[in-house]
């Protein structure tokens, strides 16, 4: 590969060509006028994660500007996104994009999008930049293995079995279900490694009646981990093969390396209702009895659970359709408040949430500084995005890291130009 011109005293490899590196790539060039800039990417897909996240719409961020509250939603990371927050969080991220002529919209739950609908929007837009500061983007190019040079900074052998010289190197890898992805960093720059485990999946519930039910999805349940204190509220969707929506991808986030332990075998609590507990809703059911006795239980619904669900718990309680409330057994009465507030369902496997593949796990923060994403072993050598141990909850929290984290190594690298 050719030098770097004339005119530009230093060159940046950026390894990966996602949010986080390509965030970091155009920041970088854009920040240090004289820094030569390649990022090589082993596919030929550049920003593949933004173009499909949020269903192709780009989940950009969360409304959540304060750094202090921001950092609540990463179940691995949050003291050391602390001090990378300071220097840049949801706010800049908006106001980044925006002087780019790309402004975002905030929907109920928080979540934050490009006012387009399109992930094609951000693309376009980390693209156009990349062509102006004259970013050099390979495809198809992996690295086989990266070496410290005796004079100084970093040679990389590529997969075409050709090499580049660096002054600095940013990888920027993403998250990989096994630590062997790391293995070309590992060989000549050893950094402490955490394990990669899945985060961000659906809980998978096989023959389980319930996934009958598949395509209903329930404004707010609570979700809790039998035996622990892990649980969650939010919107779920039951699937075909189980259970999913924000709460479960929540779960499963801060539950990541419990579960993996379990080997995604164990009892999850549900409650459909969440304004009631077992004896509070099972009161409430013997208050209608009193209240609408001839009523037929089955047109009623008192919870305003989805119709389709109501009947599922009403035949798993053995109430038949033409019961009325008068008629009610004490037992089935029971059943039913136990089953919607109560229930217990067993977790068998997992599946993985579609584009929000997510691992837990990755470089040590504890060998790189959250200030600079500098490895504290290899000066000239940064971090950013999923690579590193930092994972966040559904909703544009993983990106909001990728941002920050690409952004705050290409300040750093910027000042030592």
């Amino acid at each position: 590969m050719s030098a770097p011109t004339a005119q530009r005293k230093f060159r940046l490899v950026v390894v990966g060509g996602g949010a986080a590196g390509m965030f970091a790539a155009v920041n970088a060039a854009r920040l240090a006028t004289d820094l030569d800039v390649v990022v090589l990417e082993k596919s030929s897909k550049w920003l593949s994660k933004v173009r499909v996240s949020g269903g192709g719409r780009c989940n950009v961020t969360h409304d959540c500007p304060e750094p202090h509250k921001l950092v609540k939603y990463y179940p691995r990371g949050a003291s050391w996104l602390k001090k990378s927050f300071t220097h840049f969080a949801t706010l800049e991220t908006i106001q980044w994009f925006a002087e780019r002529g790309v402004s975002l919209k905030v929907e109920s739950d928080g979540r934050m999008f490009p006012t387009t609908d399109s992930s094609e929007t951000i693309i376009r837009c980390l693209l156009d930049e990349a062509s102006r500061f004259q970013v050099q983007l390979r495809g198809n190019l992996g690295v086989e293995k990266i070496q410290v040079q005796s004079a100084g900074g970093f040679q990389l052998t590529l997969s075409n079995q050709t090499s580049i010289d660096a002054d600095f190197v940013l990888i920027a890898t993403g998250g990989g279900p096994k630590a062997s992805s790391l293995d070309f960093l590992q060989a000549t720059l050893p950094h402490a490694l955490v394990d990669p485990v899945p985060s961000l999946f659906t809980f998978n519930l096989p023959k389980h009646p319930i996934t009958e039910l598949m395509g209903l999805s329930v404004r707010d349940v609570q979700v809790r981990l039998v035996g622990t204190k892990l649980e969650t509220r939010g919107p779920v969707l039951i699937t075909h093969w189980g259970l999913s929506g924000p709460a479960v991808l929540k779960l499963s986030a801060w539950a990541a390396r419990y579960l993996f332990d379990c080997q995604y075998e164990h009892d999850v609590l549900l409650n459909w209702l969440p304004a009631y507990h077992e004896q509070s809703f099972d009161a409430y059911l013997l208050e209608q009895r009193h209240i609408q006795p001839s009523k037929k239980i089955w047109n009623d619904n008192v919870g305003e659970l989805p119709q389709r669900l109501w009947h599922y718990f009403l035949d798993d309680a053995q109430i038949h359709r033409d019961c009325r409330w008068a008629d009610l057994p004490a037992k089935n009465r029971h059943h039913l408040a136990r089953s919607i507030t109560n229930g217990r369902i067993r977790l068998q496997g997992k599946t993985t949430f579609k584009e929000e593949f997510v691992t837990a796990g990755g470089i040590a923060l504890s060998d790189v500084d959250p200030h600079r994403m500098e490895s504290k072993l290899y000066p000239g050598l940064f971090f950013a995005g999923e690579v590193l141990d930092v994972d966040g909850v559904t909703g544009g929290f993983n990106f909001q890291h990728a941002w920050t984290s690409g952004y705050n190594a290409a300040v750093a690298i910027a000042s030592k130009c």
